[in-house]
């Protein structure tokens, strides 16, 4: 419900970073999500230094990242974010669908990843999800995340332990659907606290390095 001063309807707003090296690229999109409800583009990055510094500033929801960028990477970037603004969730939007640039942005901590071949819908849609906790993972990012869990070379040391709890498996098959943390508390309707725990002990015992790796054992496993 929208107050009388208007309020509310600000507060549902989704504050966005846009960070992008070109400012051909940068620019026309942050005026393009400008118009889109429910969005409000707060700041436009050329670099990994200029985002740390807009979300500093804050509030800062989301950050549309570019991997390609001087000074800071949008890789380093997104790792920065995680350690220092876990709060703030990014969304990779770049022309690189490549092994190294995927897995690289989700284990440092992407909540999405799209290819700029996305559309403006696409974008929007992705940017509210991550802002709800939630993960967007482009077709074609996906299905080189399938390819690589399912090379035959792989498929040994990617099978699970069998003492994995059935309540492991839940967690891990929705890591696999992109939830993070608290996405996965509230499908399991346990605390975040819990989710932890049962992250860690399903890495333990499983092997598995980090949340891209988690990602790819769950497809390889055929949980997600």
């Amino acid at each position: 419900m929208t107050s009388s001063n208007g309020y509310a309807a600000q507060e549902q707003q989704v504050k966005v970073v846009v960070a992008d090296d070109q400012a051909a690229v940068r620019e026309p999109l942050a005026a393009v999500l400008a118009l889109a409800d429910g969005i409000e583009v707060v700041a436009a990055a050329a670099n990994g230094t200029e985002v740390l510094a807009a979300v500093a500033a804050g509030p800062v929801d989301v950050v549309l990242m570019d991997l390609r960028m001087p000074v800071m990477d949008g890789i380093e970037t997104t790792r920065r974010l995680a350690g220092e603004h876990p709060e703030v969730a990014v969304v990779v939007l770049t022309t690189f669908a490549d092994d190294d640039s995927i897995l690289g942005a989700l284990g440092a901590g992407a909540r999405g990843y799209l290819t700029k071949n996305a559309g403006r819908q696409d974008i929007t849609r992705a940017i509210r999800a991550a802002a709800a906790g939630q993960s967007v993972l482009d077709r074609e990012v996906q299905g080189r995340l399938l390819a690589t869990a399912r090379t035959p070379a792989s498929t040994p040391e990617r099978s699970l332990p069998e003492d994995l709890t059935p309540r492991e498996r839940e967690v891990l098959a929705l890591i696999g659907e992109g939830l993070p943390n608290r996405g996965i508390a509230e499908r399991l309707f346990i605390s975040e606290a819990t989710v932890k725990t049962h992250i860690n002990n399903l890495f333990a015992k499983a092997g598995i390095r980090d949340r891209a790796d988690a990602v790819r054992r769950a497809i390889a496993a055929g949980l997600a």
